[in-house]
């Protein structure tokens, strides 16, 4: 198979890196890839969020199979004009991807296809009415934008001074532009979080191992949110039933209620889930893998890649079958300083060579650039430097240990990432023995 992947970022450098594991792979290009992809595939310059431009790649590349990596090319319809013009890819039509174009969408499909999620307060098109309506909420409250904002369009406001702010930060000052024209305002739930993943034909659902993501910037989940400071999965995260539950009331009326509307939902789809006292609700869908959660799920992966995203496009994943490695994954984000705020970008990266030479280490590439023959930044999140182990304090410490030799000036990372998991393991495991 020859592949093309759309992207260039952790999460499509982690999809490169095990897709060219597949015995299946002859080519592998990326669009527009990063210096660090360049190590596994051919990087081919172009645009993500230019459709048109990307099916031009395509035809003249000619790969068996396209995979989309990063949300904005799919909400912007680039699944419908591959088909179009008879171009395999993976990933949902762009009326499926509104799951995550419009949070507004999402609330009302959930709604009628009664899907389980937060009570809404409402969706508002002004700042003034927006604002007024703080009057009737319960607190905290979570104020949403409607559109994409790379992950920063959430808050849960503990008073009305700071929701009020962010909702005249989205709608009046526009500082994430064009998504957050429109706000949706949500009872906040109390919970665990987790990052259910699948992917599916639009019939059968293969479920990805569960994760958790860790979006505050700083440590004890405080500060802005980001696009995401590390994530990990680990044997033992949820039970067998909980797992029946998410995909009974969850998941499968999710696609059924897809399918029902529209063309069955083709791709990769992320369920982000608040663990309630009352059972799992759906915070927010994703149409595509979550970025990090793919870095830490690659690691574990053990079944071929390549044959399952053939699988999904050929609408027969029903005869697929996976498995995951036993044990844990765990990635911590290395950002730049001032992130997810200003930034600097350009700054020399040390010590690559010696965290990548670590056993059941890989480091993935999120913001870099080669200058001249040294790694350098160029974005926000700059590495994703993933471990695995036999369990989540082994994985947590080897990933450390990785992320200890590498060094550039102004790196920030969390240093907690995995670590409420150990406790919540531990007390699962206790329980099953009980």
């Amino acid at each position: 198979m020859k592949i093309l992947v759309i992207g260039g970022g952790g999460r499509e450098h982690a999809l490169v890196w095990r897709l060219r594991q597949s015995p299946l792979i002859e080519k592998i290009w990326c669009a527009p890839g990063s210096a660090g992809i360049a190590e596994h595939a051919e990087c081919v310059p172009v645009d993500v969020g230019d459709v048109d431009a990307l099916v031009a790649l395509a035809q003249h590349l000619k790969p068996d199979l396209t995979v989309a990596g990063p949300e904005a090319p799919l909400v912007a319809g680039v699944r419908d004009q591959f088909a179009s013009h008879r171009l395999r890819l993976v990933g949902p039509s762009q009326r499926d991807a509104r799951l995550e174009g419009s949070k507004i969408f999402a609330k009302e499909f959930m709604a009628r296809c009664g899907v389980p999620t937060a009570t809404s307060y409402g969706a508002f098109n002004s700042s003034r009415d927006a604002i007024a309506a703080l009057d009737g909420v319960d607190w905290p409250v979570v104020v949403k934008a409607d559109g994409l904002c790379a992950g920063k369009g959430v808050l849960v406001a503990e008073t009305r001074s700071e929701a009020e702010n962010f909702i005249r930060r989205l709608m009046e000052k526009r500082e994430l532009g064009s998504g957050g024209s429109r706000v949706l305002l949500e009872k906040a739930l109390e919970g665990e979080e987790l990052s259910f993943i699948i992917l599916t034909d639009g019939r059968a659902i293969l479920p990805m191992a569960p994760t958790r993501d860790h979006k505050r910037v700083f440590d004890d989940d405080r500060g802005p949110n980001t696009g995401g400071m590390g994530a990990y999965s680990a044997d033992g995260m949820i039970s067998a039933e909980l797992e029946s539950v998410i995909l009974d009331r969850i998941v499968r009326p999710t696609i059924a209620g897809l399918a029902d509307e529209g063309l069955p939902y083709t791709g990769f789809l992320y369920f982000g889930l608040m663990l309630t006292t009352e059972g799992p609700k759906v915070l927010e869908y994703n149409c595509r893998l979550g970025d990090p959660e793919t870095q830490p799920l690659m690691m574990r992966m053990d079944f071929d890649l390549a044959a399952a995203l053939d699988a999904a496009a050929s609408r027969n994943l029903d005869a697929f079958k996976p498995a995951w490695k036993g044990g844990a994954s765990v990635c911590v984000v290395l950002t730049s300083a001032g992130y997810p705020g200003h930034y600097e970008t350009g700054k020399p990266i040390k010590g690559l060579d010696a965290a990548k030479a670590l056993r059941d280490v890989a480091v993935f590439h999120a913001g870099t650039r080669r200058d001249a023959d040294t790694y350098v930044t160029s974005g926000g999140r700059v590495l994703g430097v993933t471990a695995t182990g036999a369990s989540l304090e082994e994985a947590i410490r080897k990933a450390y240990g990785a992320v200890e030799k590498i060094h550039f000036e102004g790196v920030h990372h969390r240093t907690d990432i995995g670590a409420t998991g150990i406790g919540r393991l531990r007390a699962a495991a206790e329980a099953t023995r009980g």
